[in-house]
C-alpha cells in the first residue's frame, strides 16, 4: 500500500476515534446520523431548560449529579390529558421534523413494579395527536409498545416488541428512529443494532419530538435530535 494511501486511513480512523472519545467524555455529537444532519442537542450543562416546554414545568428541574447536571423529572405533572396518554412530557422547543432520530440517555428512578417506565415522544402536533414509545418493564397491550394517540385514547401500534424493558437504577442509552415515507418506526435500548420494538404508520408527518414518562419519574440526559426539520402547517400553529 502506498504510504500516502496509509497515512489517509491512519488519519482517517483517528479522527474517528477523536469524535468517539469526545461524546464519551461529554464534547459535542456527530454533526450526522443515518444521513440526518444534527438539528439538536441539549447535555444540560448550561443548567437552563429554556430549549423545553412542558406539560407541567413544576414537575422538572436541573439536577446535579456529581459534577454532571441532568433534567429530572421528579414528581407528577399536574395535567389533564384530552385522552388517555402520558402525563409526564417535555418537548424540544421550536424543532419540528419528519424523518428523524431522536438519542437519549435515561435513568429510571422509579421503585421497581411491572409498569415501571420512562417514554420518548415523537410525531407531537398537540396533546391528542401524536405518538410514544412507552419503555415498560413488562409487556403487555398498554406497556412497552408503540402507541398513537390520535383523538381518543392511546392504541397500540407496535408489530414487534420484547417481553418487557430491563430497567436497573443505572443509566440506559435509548434511540427512536422514524422514516416518514415508509411509515417506518424503530425504537432501539442499549443495543442499537437490534431494535427492540418496530412498528409502521403514517398517520402523522411530522411533529415535535420529546421526553418523559407515563406517570412515573425519571433523568434524562445528552439529548440528541438529527432529522428534517419541517415547518408546522399554519392550521396547525399554536
Amino acid at each position: 500500500m502506498p504510504r500516502s494511501t496509509l497515512t489517509a486511513l491512519i488519519l482517517g480512523s483517528l479522527s474517528v476515534l477523536t469524535l468517539v472519545v469526545a461524546v464519551a467524555i461529554g464534547g459535542p455529537p456527530a454533526r450526522e446520523l443515518n444521513g440526518l444532519p444534527l438539528v439538536f442537542f441539549d447535555d444540560f450543562e448550561s443548567g437552563e431548560a429554556d430549549k423545553w416546554e412542558q406539560s407541567d414545568p413544576k414537575a422538572w428541574r436541573i439536577a446535579a449529579q456529581g459534577t454532571n447536571k441532568v433534567y429530572n423529572q421528579f414528581q407528577q405533572s399536574q395535567v389533564q390529558t384530552p385522552v388517555r396518554s402520558p402525563f409526564n412530557r417535555a418537548l424540544v422547543k421550536d424543532v419540528v421534523v419528519g424523518d428523524f432520530v431522536l438519542d437519549v440517555k435515561l435513568q429510571s428512578t422509579k421503585e421497581d413494579y411491572d409498569h415501571r417506565d420512562m417514554c420518548l415522544f415523537f410525531g407531537f402536533q398537540d396533546p391528542a395527536h401524536l405518538y410514544y414509545v412507552h419503555l415498560g418493564k413488562k409487556t403487555d397491550d398498554h406497556a412497552n409498545q408503540i402507541f398513537i394517540v390520535n383523538n381518543e385514547p392511546r392504541k397500540k401500534i407496535s408489530t414487534t416488541t420484547t417481553a418487557g424493558t430491563a430497567w436497573t437504577d443505572n443509566w440506559h442509552h435509548a434511540r427512536v428512529v422514524r422514516k416518514v415515507d415508509s411509515g417506518t418506526i424503530q425504537v432501539f435500548f442499549d443495543d442499537m443494532e437490534k431494535p427492540a420494538m418496530t412498528a409502521t404508520d403514517k398517520t402523522f408527518a411530522w411533529g415535535q419530538v420529546g421526553i418523559g414518562t407515563f406517570d412515573d419519574t425519571g433523568n434524562f440526559d445528552d439529548v440528541i435530535v438529527y432529522g428534517k426539520k419541517v415547518e408546522r402547517p399554519e392550521t396547525s400553529k399554536k
